[in-house]
């Protein structure tokens, strides 16, 4: 048998007779006899239906044999299946702590990758300050040539940008700063917030 929830009602329901007569119950058939006539099905088939849905728990019957759906089971895999989903999220996803921001990283880095740029410019700036955050230390100075190889990772599964027009955005944006060939992401930038400041505009549209 099946241990996961999921699968096991995937293969409870995948068969049509064990559907209608679930379906007659939680429409109100209380006896064996209102879904059979509910469901449509001769009362052999009832009786083999509605006895694997009590094995499963997802129909139940009464001290007074009224037959109802089990609500508080669904309630019970949907919130372990959120659990589940929580405890399998991908190792290094992006996680800044704010739901908004999160949001938008995960449609914009997958697996530490550069998916693309969003077209919003708040979007664009969170996903840019994320980038420089990720990639280099507050102070420490980098070689162009360094620089480069560290954007390139980025870039792999991007269409949208390569490593130097996105060395130029972190320019810009004060990020990076550049001097005689050498890069440094300025110290202060790891204490301004700005980040979770941007995030607050940055989910409030549609993701583009």
């Amino acid at each position: 048998m099946a241990t996961d929830p999921t699968e096991q009602l995937v293969r409870l329901f995948a068969e049509e007779s064990r559907v209608r007569a679930f379906a007659a119950v939680a429409l109100g058939a209380g006896s064996a006899e209102q879904v059979a006539r509910a469901a449509g099905l001769s009362p052999k088939e009832t009786a083999v239906a509605l006895r694997r849905l009590g094995e499963q728990g997802v129909v139940t019957a009464g001290d007074d044999g009224e037959l109802a759906v089990a609500y508080d089971l669904f309630k019970e895999y949907a919130r372990a299946a959120a659990q589940r989903e929580k405890d399998s999220a991908t190792p290094g996803a992006p996680a800044s702590g704010d739901e908004r921001a999160d949001i938008v990283l995960r449609t914009f880095v997958r697996d530490g990758r550069l998916v693309r740029l969003p077209a919003r410019w708040t979007r664009k700036k969170l996903v840019l300050r994320h980038i420089a955050e990720q990639t280099f230390e507050p102070g420490v100075a980098y070689p162009e040539r360094t620089v480069d190889e560290k954007l390139r990772a980025w870039c792999e599964d991007s269409d949208d940008i390569d490593h130097v027009t996105l060395r130029r955005s972190l320019v810009d944006l004060h990020h990076l700063r550049r001097s005689e060939g050498v890069y440094r992401r300025p110290a202060e930038a790891a204490h301004t917030g700005g980040a979770h400041a941007e995030a607050a505009h940055a989910g409030d549209a549609d993701i583009a």
